[in-house]
């Protein structure tokens, strides 16, 4: 959700790229279904492993995974900002499911928002005139 948002919203100023450590097979059907509802595309969004980028520069690394329960992949180069939130796949009743995409989704929505307003003050300043890479590891 977060690679499909900050290409949405942010996509003039950010490559994004998302992947995780142990991905699934494909993208989570509810986590479409979120996006969809929040008039967000989907188009080719597709499950990816971090090592698809090994050796790939990024300049922002934003983990999303429960630091707690997880460890967070690293790219070494790379500022690393963390977002953690609780795995919304986990629920097993599908209202529960539901609202638990939603929560997430709105969490990523206003940090993906202030990254942007942040990044772009930034680079207005220093007269950065090319995209920032932002990764997800999922």
């Amino acid at each position: 959700m977060a690679e499909a948002f900050l290409r949405h919203v942010g996509g003039e100023y950010f490559e994004a790229f998302s992947a995780g450590a142990h991905p699934d097979f494909q993208v989570h059907p509810q986590a479409l279904e979120t996006l969809r509802r929040n008039h967000v595309p989907v188009d080719g969004l597709a499950a990816k492993s971090v090592s698809t980028f090994t050796g790939q520069a990024f300049e922002f690394v934003i983990s999303l995974c429960d630091r707690e329960k997880e460890q967070p992949s690293v790219m070494p180069g790379a500022d690393m900002i963390y977002w953690t939130f609780a795995d919304p796949a986990l629920p097993a009743e599908a209202k529960a499911q539901a609202r638990a995409f939603e929560d997430v989704f709105r969490g990523l929505e206003r940090r993906i928002r202030l990254l942007i307003v942040v990044n772009t003050r930034r680079s207005a300043s220093a007269l950065h005139t090319s995209p920032s890479q932002a990764f997800s590891p999922a």
